[in-house]
Protein backbone atom coordinates (compact mmCIF):
# COMPACT_ATOMS: atom_id res chain seq x y z
CA UNK A 1 0.00 0.00 0.00
CA UNK A 2 1.30 3.75 -0.61
CA UNK A 3 1.69 5.71 2.47
CA UNK A 4 0.87 9.36 2.35
CA UNK A 5 2.64 11.97 4.29
CA UNK A 6 0.59 14.21 6.89
CA UNK A 7 0.99 16.78 4.50
CA UNK A 8 -1.03 14.70 1.37
CA UNK A 9 -3.86 16.65 1.46
CA UNK A 10 -2.11 19.89 1.17
CA UNK A 11 -0.35 18.91 -1.79
CA UNK A 12 -3.52 17.94 -3.60
CA UNK A 13 -5.48 20.98 -2.50
CA UNK A 14 -2.17 23.05 -4.15
CA UNK A 15 -3.47 20.91 -7.91
CA UNK A 16 0.19 18.79 -7.18
CA UNK A 17 0.82 16.27 -9.29
CA UNK A 18 0.81 12.61 -7.76
CA UNK A 19 3.70 9.85 -7.77
CA UNK A 20 4.95 6.99 -6.00
CA UNK A 21 8.27 7.27 -4.63
CA UNK A 22 10.14 4.70 -2.45
CA UNK A 23 6.46 3.44 -1.33
CA UNK A 24 4.96 6.86 -0.94
CA UNK A 25 2.39 9.10 -2.97
CA UNK A 26 4.54 12.53 -3.38
CA UNK A 27 4.36 15.30 -5.20
CA UNK A 28 6.29 15.59 -8.80
CA UNK A 29 5.13 18.71 -9.43
CA UNK A 30 2.55 21.57 -8.93
CA UNK A 31 3.44 24.01 -12.22
CA UNK A 32 6.50 23.15 -14.24
CA UNK A 33 9.61 21.59 -13.43
CA UNK A 34 11.22 24.41 -14.71
CA UNK A 35 9.75 27.18 -13.03
CA UNK A 36 9.91 25.60 -9.74
CA UNK A 37 13.56 24.50 -9.93
CA UNK A 38 14.49 28.36 -10.90
CA UNK A 39 12.05 29.81 -7.94
CA UNK A 40 14.95 27.84 -5.49
CA UNK A 41 17.68 29.01 -7.69
CA UNK A 42 16.75 32.87 -7.65
CA UNK A 43 14.50 32.81 -4.23
CA UNK A 44 12.73 30.31 -2.14
CA UNK A 45 10.93 26.78 -2.16
CA UNK A 46 9.11 24.58 0.07
CA UNK A 47 9.64 20.84 -0.11
CA UNK A 48 7.75 18.13 1.91
CA UNK A 49 10.43 15.59 2.64
CA UNK A 50 8.50 13.87 5.45
CA UNK A 51 9.47 10.47 3.31
CA UNK A 52 12.66 10.12 4.81
CA UNK A 53 13.60 8.46 7.77
CA UNK A 54 14.22 9.99 11.04
CA UNK A 55 16.47 6.97 13.84
CA UNK A 56 17.32 8.41 17.24
CA UNK A 57 20.64 6.35 18.53
CA UNK A 58 21.06 6.42 21.69
CA UNK A 59 23.06 4.42 24.98
CA UNK A 60 26.40 4.60 26.74
CA UNK A 61 28.06 2.48 23.18
CA UNK A 62 25.75 4.81 20.74
CA UNK A 63 29.33 6.23 19.36
CA UNK A 64 31.50 3.07 19.38
CA UNK A 65 28.39 1.72 17.55
CA UNK A 66 28.37 4.44 15.10
CA UNK A 67 32.07 4.12 14.60
CA UNK A 68 31.36 0.25 13.63
CA UNK A 69 28.73 1.46 11.25
CA UNK A 70 30.04 4.18 9.32
CA UNK A 71 33.57 5.37 8.11
CA UNK A 72 33.49 8.58 9.34
CA UNK A 73 35.45 9.73 12.75
CA UNK A 74 32.05 10.24 14.70
CA UNK A 75 33.79 11.20 17.68
CA UNK A 76 35.09 13.97 16.31
CA UNK A 77 31.42 15.56 15.87
CA UNK A 78 30.52 18.58 18.15
CA UNK A 79 27.42 18.90 19.77
CA UNK A 80 24.77 20.02 17.82
CA UNK A 81 27.20 19.35 14.43
CA UNK A 82 26.21 17.76 11.82
CA UNK A 83 28.45 15.40 8.94
CA UNK A 84 27.31 13.14 5.96
CA UNK A 85 28.19 9.70 5.93
CA UNK A 86 27.95 6.72 4.47
CA UNK A 87 26.47 2.97 5.97
CA UNK A 88 28.36 0.16 4.08
CA UNK A 89 28.39 -3.83 4.08
CA UNK A 90 30.98 -5.55 4.66
CA UNK A 91 32.64 -5.96 1.17
CA UNK A 92 32.69 -1.90 1.27
CA UNK A 93 29.25 -1.22 -0.68
CA UNK A 94 26.66 1.53 0.29
CA UNK A 95 23.45 0.41 1.74
CA UNK A 96 22.77 3.82 1.79
CA UNK A 97 23.62 7.57 2.80
CA UNK A 98 22.78 9.58 5.96
CA UNK A 99 23.31 13.05 7.76
CA UNK A 100 24.59 12.21 11.56
CA UNK A 101 23.75 14.96 13.97
CA UNK A 102 25.27 14.92 17.40
CA UNK A 103 21.96 15.86 19.44
CA UNK A 104 23.71 15.40 23.07
CA UNK A 105 25.85 13.59 24.89
CA UNK A 106 25.04 9.59 23.59
CA UNK A 107 22.37 11.03 21.17
CA UNK A 108 22.17 11.33 17.56
CA UNK A 109 19.78 11.34 15.10
CA UNK A 110 20.30 9.71 11.65
CA UNK A 111 18.37 10.74 8.52
CA UNK A 112 18.55 8.12 6.40
CA UNK A 113 17.01 7.86 2.82
CA UNK A 114 12.93 6.69 2.29
CA UNK A 115 13.76 3.69 0.04
CA UNK A 116 16.18 2.59 2.65
CA UNK A 117 14.64 3.01 5.97
CA UNK A 118 14.00 -0.81 6.55
CA UNK A 119 17.35 -2.10 5.48
CA UNK A 120 18.77 0.31 7.39
CA UNK A 121 17.50 -0.18 10.14
CA UNK A 122 17.54 -4.28 9.68
CA UNK A 123 21.25 -3.35 9.02
CA UNK A 124 22.17 -1.37 12.20
CA UNK A 125 19.92 -3.90 14.49
CA UNK A 126 22.01 -6.56 13.46
CA UNK A 127 25.42 -4.58 14.42
CA UNK A 128 24.22 -3.79 17.55
CA UNK A 129 24.37 -7.12 19.55
CA UNK A 130 27.30 -6.28 21.40
CA UNK A 131 26.50 -2.41 22.13
CA UNK A 132 24.14 -1.21 24.82
CA UNK A 133 22.61 1.35 22.53
CA UNK A 134 19.13 1.60 21.42
CA UNK A 135 18.11 2.61 18.12
CA UNK A 136 14.53 3.96 17.71
CA UNK A 137 13.10 4.97 14.55
CA UNK A 138 10.51 7.57 14.82
CA UNK A 139 9.92 7.79 11.91
CA UNK A 140 6.19 7.61 11.30
CA UNK A 141 6.09 11.21 14.73
CA UNK A 142 7.98 13.41 12.64
CA UNK A 143 7.55 15.44 9.32
CA UNK A 144 10.51 17.30 7.59
CA UNK A 145 10.04 20.69 5.98
CA UNK A 146 12.76 21.93 3.73
CA UNK A 147 13.15 25.42 2.81
CA UNK A 148 15.83 26.42 0.15
CA UNK A 149 17.46 28.85 -1.82
CA UNK A 150 19.05 32.23 -1.28
CA UNK A 151 15.50 34.07 0.66
CA UNK A 152 15.59 30.99 2.95
CA UNK A 153 17.50 32.20 5.88
CA UNK A 154 15.50 35.78 5.48
CA UNK A 155 12.03 34.43 5.75
CA UNK A 156 12.69 32.07 8.60
CA UNK A 157 13.77 34.86 10.61
CA UNK A 158 10.51 36.89 9.35
CA UNK A 159 9.07 34.04 10.87
CA UNK A 160 10.31 33.95 14.54
CA UNK A 161 13.90 31.55 13.96
CA UNK A 162 16.16 32.32 16.55
CA UNK A 163 19.02 30.54 15.71
CA UNK A 164 22.17 31.55 14.53
CA UNK A 165 23.87 28.40 12.49
CA UNK A 166 26.42 27.55 10.22
CA UNK A 167 25.80 25.03 7.53
CA UNK A 168 25.54 21.44 8.94
CA UNK A 169 24.26 22.43 12.28
CA UNK A 170 21.48 21.70 14.02
CA UNK A 171 19.49 23.26 17.08
CA UNK A 172 16.05 23.79 18.76
CA UNK A 173 14.18 26.58 17.66
CA UNK A 174 10.53 28.35 17.67
CA UNK A 175 9.10 29.27 14.99
CA UNK A 176 5.42 30.15 14.54
CA UNK A 177 5.14 29.30 18.29
CA UNK A 178 6.13 25.48 17.49
CA UNK A 179 9.13 23.57 18.83
CA UNK A 180 10.78 22.48 15.95
CA UNK A 181 14.79 21.26 15.28
CA UNK A 182 16.00 23.44 12.65
CA UNK A 183 19.23 21.84 10.49
CA UNK A 184 21.52 23.83 8.13
CA UNK A 185 21.51 21.11 5.43
CA UNK A 186 19.66 20.62 2.30
CA UNK A 187 19.65 18.85 -1.19
CA UNK A 188 19.48 21.36 -3.52
CA UNK A 189 23.17 22.84 -3.48
CA UNK A 190 21.73 26.39 -2.54
CA UNK A 191 21.43 28.11 1.21
CA UNK A 192 18.19 26.78 3.80
CA UNK A 193 17.08 24.96 6.33
CA UNK A 194 15.64 21.36 6.57
CA UNK A 195 12.74 21.90 10.00
CA UNK A 196 11.78 18.52 11.82
CA UNK A 197 8.23 19.26 13.77
CA UNK A 198 5.84 16.82 15.16
CA UNK A 199 3.01 15.89 12.90
CA UNK A 200 0.58 17.35 14.34
CA UNK A 201 1.86 20.61 13.47
CA UNK A 202 3.22 19.49 10.23
CA UNK A 203 -0.02 21.19 8.15
CA UNK A 204 0.15 24.83 10.30
CA UNK A 205 3.44 25.18 9.61
CA UNK A 206 3.35 24.30 5.77
CA UNK A 207 0.61 26.90 5.53
CA UNK A 208 2.61 29.33 7.99
CA UNK A 209 5.52 29.28 5.41
CA UNK A 210 3.57 29.75 2.26
CA UNK A 211 1.81 32.80 4.07
CA UNK A 212 5.10 34.40 5.28
CA UNK A 213 6.55 32.90 1.96
CA UNK A 214 4.55 34.96 -0.61
CA UNK A 215 6.84 38.15 0.22
CA UNK A 216 9.61 36.04 -0.79
CA UNK A 217 8.41 35.07 -3.90
CA UNK A 218 7.65 31.20 -2.30
CA UNK A 219 6.58 28.39 -4.11
CA UNK A 220 5.88 24.50 -3.07
CA UNK A 221 8.49 22.46 -4.92
CA UNK A 222 7.67 18.99 -5.91
CA UNK A 223 10.00 16.31 -6.60
CA UNK A 224 11.06 16.81 -10.04
CA UNK A 225 12.57 19.77 -9.44
CA UNK A 226 14.41 18.46 -6.27
CA UNK A 227 16.11 16.15 -8.68
CA UNK A 228 17.12 18.20 -11.36
CA UNK A 229 18.67 20.42 -8.10
CA UNK A 230 20.73 18.26 -6.70
CA UNK A 231 22.10 16.73 -10.36
CA UNK A 232 23.31 20.61 -11.22
CA UNK A 233 25.06 20.13 -7.24
CA UNK A 234 26.51 16.52 -8.28
CA UNK A 235 24.74 14.83 -5.53
CA UNK A 236 24.12 11.71 -5.35
CA UNK A 237 20.42 9.92 -5.66
CA UNK A 238 20.72 6.29 -3.63
CA UNK A 239 19.21 3.92 -6.20
CA UNK A 240 20.60 5.56 -9.18
CA UNK A 241 24.08 7.15 -8.52
CA UNK A 242 24.59 4.54 -5.00
CA UNK A 243 23.80 0.94 -4.36
CA UNK A 244 25.25 -1.94 -2.65
CA UNK A 245 27.94 -3.01 -5.20
CA UNK A 246 29.31 0.83 -5.32
CA UNK A 247 32.10 1.68 -2.83
CA UNK A 248 32.38 5.49 -1.41
CA UNK A 249 35.41 5.59 -3.25
CA UNK A 250 34.34 4.34 -6.56
CA UNK A 251 30.94 7.25 -6.10
CA UNK A 252 33.95 10.09 -5.68
CA UNK A 253 33.21 10.29 -1.57
CA UNK A 254 36.65 10.08 -0.64
CA UNK A 255 36.29 13.73 0.86
CA UNK A 256 34.66 12.32 3.50
CA UNK A 257 36.42 9.13 4.29
CA UNK A 258 39.38 9.70 6.81
CA UNK A 259 42.61 7.80 6.56
CA UNK A 260 43.64 7.62 9.92
CA UNK A 261 40.34 6.47 11.50
CA UNK A 262 41.64 4.02 14.32
CA UNK A 263 38.29 1.70 15.06
CA UNK A 264 37.60 -0.77 12.73
CA UNK A 265 34.37 -0.70 10.34
CA UNK A 266 32.24 -2.12 8.29
CA UNK A 267 34.03 -2.43 4.49
CA UNK A 268 37.24 -0.73 6.01
CA UNK A 269 39.85 -3.39 4.12
CA UNK A 270 37.93 -2.60 1.22
CA UNK A 271 37.58 1.21 1.36
CA UNK A 272 41.29 1.64 2.42
CA UNK A 273 42.48 -0.15 -0.38
CA UNK A 274 40.18 1.60 -2.95
CA UNK A 275 42.06 5.21 -0.99
CA UNK A 276 45.34 3.82 -2.13
CA UNK A 277 44.27 1.87 -5.94
CA UNK A 278 41.39 3.44 -7.08
CA UNK A 279 38.31 1.40 -7.45
CA UNK A 280 37.10 -0.55 -10.32
CA UNK A 281 34.73 2.20 -11.84
CA UNK A 282 34.78 6.23 -11.06
CA UNK A 283 31.57 8.34 -11.12
CA UNK A 284 32.22 10.87 -13.97
CA UNK A 285 30.07 14.22 -15.07
CA UNK A 286 29.41 14.83 -18.45
CA UNK A 287 27.60 17.48 -20.67
CA UNK A 288 25.91 16.38 -23.93
CA UNK A 289 27.01 18.35 -26.98
CA UNK A 290 23.38 18.05 -28.57
CA UNK A 291 19.83 18.38 -27.73
CA UNK A 292 19.57 14.59 -26.33
CA UNK A 293 19.14 13.50 -22.75
CA UNK A 294 21.02 11.05 -21.40
CA UNK A 295 19.22 9.06 -19.52
CA UNK A 296 19.44 6.43 -16.30
CA UNK A 297 20.83 2.96 -17.54
CA UNK A 298 22.04 3.95 -20.79
CA UNK A 299 25.50 3.05 -21.74
CA UNK A 300 28.90 4.84 -22.39
CA UNK A 301 31.45 4.64 -24.89
CA UNK A 302 34.37 5.22 -25.39
CA UNK A 303 36.73 5.17 -28.09
CA UNK A 304 34.30 2.88 -29.71
CA UNK A 305 33.68 0.07 -26.35
CA UNK A 306 31.40 0.54 -24.09
CA UNK A 307 33.13 1.94 -21.07
CA UNK A 308 30.42 2.74 -18.54
CA UNK A 309 26.25 3.36 -18.08
CA UNK A 310 24.44 6.48 -16.96
CA UNK A 311 23.00 6.78 -13.23
CA UNK A 312 21.75 10.20 -13.57
CA UNK A 313 20.60 12.48 -16.42
CA UNK A 314 18.20 15.71 -17.18
CA UNK A 315 17.94 19.18 -18.75
CA UNK A 316 20.19 21.64 -16.39
CA UNK A 317 17.56 24.78 -16.43
CA UNK A 318 20.51 26.66 -15.37
CA UNK A 319 22.88 25.96 -17.66
CA UNK A 320 20.54 25.51 -20.60
CA UNK A 321 22.31 21.92 -21.74
CA UNK A 322 21.13 18.86 -20.69
CA UNK A 323 23.65 17.10 -18.22
CA UNK A 324 24.41 13.38 -16.24
CA UNK A 325 25.98 11.28 -13.94
CA UNK A 326 27.75 8.16 -15.61
CA UNK A 327 30.12 4.98 -13.81
CA UNK A 328 32.56 4.55 -16.22
CA UNK A 329 35.79 2.04 -16.08
CA UNK A 330 38.48 3.51 -13.85
CA UNK A 331 40.80 4.88 -16.68
CA UNK A 332 42.88 7.60 -16.61
CA UNK A 333 41.86 8.54 -20.26
CA UNK A 334 38.30 9.10 -19.16
CA UNK A 335 39.03 12.65 -17.58
CA UNK A 336 37.73 16.22 -17.47
CA UNK A 337 38.02 17.44 -21.05
CA UNK A 338 38.05 14.03 -22.57
CA UNK A 339 34.59 13.12 -25.29
CA UNK A 340 32.76 9.89 -24.34
CA UNK A 341 29.42 9.08 -26.13
CA UNK A 342 26.26 7.72 -24.97
CA UNK A 343 24.57 5.40 -26.62
CA UNK A 344 20.67 7.15 -27.60
CA UNK A 345 18.05 5.05 -29.33
CA UNK A 346 20.47 3.13 -30.99
CA UNK A 347 22.96 6.05 -32.12
CA UNK A 348 26.02 7.31 -29.98
CA UNK A 349 25.98 11.06 -29.04
CA UNK A 350 29.31 13.10 -27.89
CA UNK A 351 29.67 14.10 -24.41
CA UNK A 352 32.34 15.86 -22.40
CA UNK A 353 34.12 15.74 -19.46
CA UNK A 354 33.16 18.02 -16.84
CA UNK A 355 34.10 19.08 -13.78
CA UNK A 356 31.66 18.18 -10.68
CA UNK A 357 29.76 20.09 -9.44
CA UNK A 358 27.72 21.20 -12.86
CA UNK A 359 26.54 24.01 -10.88
CA UNK A 360 28.65 26.18 -7.95
CA UNK A 361 26.44 25.16 -5.07
CA UNK A 362 26.11 28.28 -2.39
CA UNK A 363 25.08 26.07 0.63
CA UNK A 364 28.50 26.75 2.87
CA UNK A 365 27.27 29.44 5.00
CA UNK A 366 29.40 30.62 8.38
CA UNK A 367 27.35 32.96 10.12
CA UNK A 368 30.05 35.67 10.08
CA UNK A 369 29.59 35.62 6.58
CA UNK A 370 33.07 33.29 6.00
CA UNK A 371 32.57 30.26 4.08
CA UNK A 372 33.35 26.66 5.53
Amino acid sequence: MTKETFLHEKHVQLGAKMVDFAGWNMPVQYTSIVEEHNTVRNAVGLFDVSHMGEVFVSGKDSLDFLQKIVPQDISKLDYEKAVYCQLPNKNGGLIDDLIIYKLGINYYLIICNASRIDEDLNWMVRNSKDFDVKIDNQSHNYSLLAVQGPKADSLLREMGLDTDQDSFTIKPSTICSKKVLVSRTGYTGEDGYEILVENRFSEELWDKILEYGKAFGIKPIGLGARDTLRLEAALHLYGNDLDEATTPVEAGLSWSIPKDKKEDYNGKPVILDQLQRGGAKKLIAIKMLDKNIARHGYDVYYNGEKAGIITSGSISPVLGCNIALAYVKNIKEICTGSTVQVMIRERLHDALVVKKPFVEKRNKIRINNKEN
